[in-house]
């Protein structure tokens, strides 16, 4: 992601983002009100007032704004829950207007790697946030515990699964069935099939890691919430946005090594670390495998349908749009790999982003179909005693 708040930073450009998150939000608030049993929960801090305190962690927070809507929507619901029940009032030594935060306080954890732009995120935090939570950054990877164990009752994560930390190794190896030479994704036509179940295979140890973790830290009773890209378990893999824009990018790649302004040799070795094909079958699997959760919700949403039945000009104005948001979240993996003392990526990626969006311009055609399709997973977990 692109720190800062400059013209191609992931603070201006993750509307996207944040309204393929909000098609999830009220989804979310059902399930807090319906499901989360806050009476159940042994939450109560040790404290004259026994308040309550429920710690929220957003895992991949990335830089703002949109972890701040998510994290007050949580908070919101779960104020709705608290009253709903019939819960006594805690004894007060003050005279001051007995309100919700009286006898409920929120401790918000805002989690990222380490060389997330953790002040952008905190300079841009809401001024009066702390009528309504503590906050706290936790750098780190969340494919490892970050927390105390039975610390959250609840966490939640939005377009950050399908990224991976790392590449399957086998991409990079000319003798394995998964060199994935002159392509950068294993969405493309023709890819081999080698290279797809490397990429499976990479996602699938990453999402046990993340289980694995929550598991760990979440209390009995405690929910997860994910969004991320995902795909039916039928759709061809070369159908989707995604795949048609890695298949845009290689072929640009391709034309800049003709051009001279980079080795093919880079090019054969650059693969994109994100995964968007998981099936609600493939996260079954994986969670009835890890034994700590129940499945509440499990399901696929079309992230894009608003932009439907556009006009021509409003689709490319959106088009336009769109390509700084993946400006924004994919140019630091192109700087890394293109990068020498020449400042070589930099001329590459305004090359490369320019081309790409004229490319995607010419085929605006393909945004009807794109904008119907279900490529959004939505799985909500309650954490429950393990069981073997």
């Amino acid at each position: 992601m692109n720190g800062g708040n400059d013209i191609n930073s992931y603070y201006e450009n993750s509307s996207f983002q944040r309204i393929a998150a909000n098609f999830e939000w009220l989804k979310i608030k059902d399930e807090i009100i319906e499901k989360f049993n806050i009476e159940n929960i042994n939450i109560l801090a040790s404290n004259n007032y026994n308040k309550t305190i429920i710690r929220i962690a957003d895992f991949g927070c990335a830089t703002g704004p949109n972890t701040f809507l998510s994290v007050q929507n949580i908070i919101e619901s779960i104020k709705q829950k608290y009253k709903t029940l019939n819960i006594p009032n805690p004894t007060h030594h003050h005279d001051h207007e007995i309100t919700t935060r009286n006898w409920l306080e929120f401790q918000v954890f805002f989690n990222d790697l380490v060389k997330n732009d953790f002040n952008t995120l905190f300079s841009s935090l809401p001024k009066d946030h702390t009528k309504d939570y503590f906050a706290a950054a936790v750098p780190g990877s969340f494919r490892g515990q970050l927390f105390p164990e039975a610390s959250l009752h609840f966490a939640y994560t939005s377009h950050s699964l399908h990224w991976l930390s790392e590449l399957p190794k086998e991409l990079g190896d000319e003798a394995s069935p998964a060199w994935n030479k002159g392509r950068i994704h294993y969405t493309g036509e023709g890819t081999p099939s080698g290279v797809v179940e490397a990429y499976k295979s990479q996602f699938g140890k990453e999402m046990e890691m993340f289980l694995e973790a929550r598991a760990e830290e979440l209390v009995v009773g405690g929910m997860l919430f994910m969004i991320f890209c995902g795909s039916p378990k039928d759709m061809p893999l070369s159908s989707t946005a995604n795949a048609t824009t890695f298949d845009f990018m290689a072929s640009i790649l391709k034309d800049l090594v003709q051009e001279g302004m980079i080795e093919e040799s880079e090019v054969d070795s650059f693969n994109m670390p994100l995964y968007n094909s998981a099936s609600p079958e493939d996260m079954k699997d994986l969670v009835e495998r890890n034994g700590c959760f129940t499945i509440e919700r499990l399901e696929l949403s079309k992230p894009s349908s608003w932009l439907d039945n556009k006009e021509m000009e409003q689709v490319e104005e959106m088009i336009q749009v769109w390509m700084k948001h993946v400006r924004a979240v994919m140019e630091g993996n192109f700087i890394k790999h293109f990068n020498n003392t020449n400042n070589k990526a930099l001329l590459l990626v305004d090359q490369l982003f320019t081309r790409l969006t004229k490319m995607h311009l010419d085929h605006s055609h393909l945004l009807q179909r794109w904008c119907n399709q279900k490529v959004q997973l939505f799985v909500v977990l309650k954490r429950i005693q393990y069981q073997s």
